[in-house]
């Protein structure tokens, strides 16, 4: 295999303009002892409440600080034990028995138990929490009427009628109404992750009028996770720090991780090519030709698609015939070509490639884009605007704040004002506000995006259900509901496949979603970070990650592919950091003995109250 040695100096005068900028931002961290481990989340986070988080920003944070019953390898995301040590599967596949581990504490030194999961579920269903995700825990019998049979702002029925039982301290029980396929995987999902009883009902005792918030402040947070959050800066860092309870904190390599807030994709890349950051999830479209022959940068297809939302309650949008041609003149092949050039594939679907045994369903197009813009003219003229018809009015394109969004948003708004003379103006929004505005279907048409939760095509299709939280649409229609849970109910694996697929027809022919592209991962990260496998979902676990000695760093360059690789400076420590376990592992570095609080004995004998004896 042939290697080159890389100019360290090619990419950075290709992004000058973003220098100053990573410089302003590393001052901030400047008087801060360096983390072991330094990566770029791109938002602040809404929340690291797991029972009310959507995105993967958060679901990377909440990833630090709890642990579900489950967890996934980081390279086959099969289900491996978390919380749970063991568990058992009835023949009928109706019932998930979980066997919690007696060792596993929270970050207030008492035990992780059945009633903790218990208490967070209950919390899930609760249609006071309005988890967005609560409809994933719909299989479990009982649930779904829970969530959403309502009396006086609460949950109508008892929660005793929902099929998740305790059998005793360490033991928890599953009743499905149905078949789930995908239940062990859901049970690694963050939203399903625990939080500490005690430690709210501590805040709210404490706090009664602002619990609500005062629980997720970084002092107040109990976890049960490979880390603690230290402290938050705003628009900064979120630093994580091991945490000692943790039952598999032996090996955790990393002391201290830190989350940074950089939403510009410039900034981000300057602070990866200058150490101060070791990986970061997009890079800048301009430089992704420079990045691609780097050992560093290696895209793979994942399981997510770019699309946008049509809010459909607002006309002219309210018109199936409105949203088809703005879909038919959406231009993407251009978009993917020379936009975001990291390999992605235009979108005729909601589902992507990628789910086995799904037959792909596309939307109704033609074989060139001069066609479709043919039958888009038309459909805007059968709508009633344009050529002898009213003036079609200006509709904004909402997007959250990126560089790329918005060249994309760009691409869109002069190929609609081109070809069908409709004007749409750009709206940019920071995370939190945008992810409100879609909520509260403020909107025209916004930019979106779902990555697979699971491989199952469930995982998309079942968002735009009737009056899901996950909609934000306003669509409704009667027909995609009945197919999607006839497919949630039978028990025949390729009947409910042709369902989930006649049922995403129905929604590609109405048209609330505006299909663009099928994502592939774009993360750029140091060759020496070890425990971080690229997969479908792009789902990473902190607990598993760690620096490679030369040797091991080595040992992985010499099974590269047989062809030139641009070969890198690798970030981070030649002597490796690895979990206190590993036999590389040197007990005098940072990775070495296990420090609990002062005056903890991990080996006293511990009530389930967290009292110790």
């Amino acid at each position: 295999m042939a290697f080159q040695r890389f100019s360290r100096q090619a990419l950075p005068l290709l992004l000058l303009a973003g220098v100053f900028a990573a410089a302003v931002y590393a001052t901030r961290g400047a008087r801060l002892e360096p983390a072991d481990f330094v990566f770029n989340n791109g938002t602040e986070l809404q929340t690291l409440d797991p029972a009310t988080v959507t995105g993967v920003p958060e679901g990377r944070a909440i990833r630090m600080v709890y642990e579900g019953l489950l967890v996934s390898h980081p390279e086959t995301l099969e289900p491996l034990p978390g919380m749970a040590e063991s568990w058992e599967v009835s023949e009928d596949a109706l019932t998930y028995t979980f066997h919690l581990r007696q060792n596993a504490r929270w970050t207030d030194g008492s035990l992780v138990t059945a009633d903790d999961f218990l208490f967070s579920f209950e919390r899930f269903l609760n249609p006071e929490t309005a988890a967005q995700y609560a409809y994933m825990l719909w299989y479990v019998k009982g649930a779904k009427a829970y969530t959403t049979e309502v009396e006086n702002g609460g949950p109508k029925n008892s929660f005793d009628s929902v099929g998740i039982k305790k059998r005793d301290d360490f033991t928890l029980e599953f009743s499905l109404d149905a078949k789930c396929p995908f239940f062990l995987e859901l049970m690694a999902f963050y939203p399903m992750f625990p939080v500490s009883r005690r430690g709210i009902e501590a805040v709210k005792e404490s706090n009664p009028d602002d619990w609500e918030k005062e629980w997720l402040r970084p002092d107040r947070i109990v976890g049960n996770g490979p880390y603690v959050v230290e402290f938050r800066r705003v628009n900064d860092r979120i630093r994580f720090k091991k945490n000692p309870y943790y039952w598999d904190a032996d090996n955790v390599a990393f002391e201290t991780v830190d989350m940074l807030a950089v939403e510009s994709y410039t900034t981000s890349l300057n602070m990866y090519l200058t150490g101060e950051c070791h990986w970061i999830d997009v890079p800048p479209a301009n430089v992704i030709q420079e990045l691609r022959p780097r050992e560093d940068f290696n895209p793979i297809p994942y399981l997510g698609t770019y699309f946008y939302r049509v809010n459909v309650k607002r006309p002219p949008m309210d018109d199936a015939r409105v949203r088809r041609a703005l879909s038919l003149a959406i231009p993407r092949k251009d978009i993917v070509e020379s936009v975001t050039k990291a390999g992605q594939i235009p979108a005729y679907s909601l589902v992507p490639p990628g789910v086995p045994g799904f037959p792909m369903t596309e939307m109704r197009h033609a074989a060139t884009y001069e066609e479709d813009l043919e039958e888009a003219r038309q459909l805007i003229i059968d709508a009633g605007y344009g050529p002898g018809g009213k003036e079609f009015p200006t509709i904004e394109v909402h997007y959250n704040t990126s560089d790329a969004h918005r060249d994309i948003a760009e691409v869109i708004a002069d190929a609609w004002a081109k070809n069908l003379g409709i004007r749409a103006k750009l709206a940019n929004q920071e995370w939190k506000v945008y992810l409100d505005t879609q909520s509260n279907l403020d909107y025209d048409v916004s930019r979106s995006a779902w990555i697979g939760d699971y491989a199952d095509p469930n995982t998309f299709i079942d968002l735009f259900l009737s009056g899901g939280d996950n909609n934000k649409t306003g669509w409704s229609n009667v027909e995609y509901d009945e197919l999607v849970n006839r497919a949630n109910v039978t028990s025949d694996p390729n009947e409910r496949f042709q369902l989930m697929a006649q049922a995403e027809a129905v929604l590609l022919e109405e048209q609330p979603v505006l299909p663009v592209y099928y994502y592939v991962t774009q993360t750029t990260y140091s060759p020496r970070f070890g425990g971080y496998f690229p997969n479908v979902k792009d789902e990473h676990f902190p607990k598993f990650w760690y620096w490679m000695n030369q040797e091991e760093l080595d040992a992985k360059r010499a099974k590269y592919p047989p062809e030139n690789f641009e070969l890198i400076r690798a970030a981070g420590p030649k002597k490796g950091l690895y979990p206190p376990t590993d036999p590389r592992s040197k007990t005098d570095t940072k990775a070495g003995k296990r420090k609990f609080p002062l005056g903890f004995d991990p080996e006293a004998k511990t009530t389930l109250t967290g009292e110790i004896r």
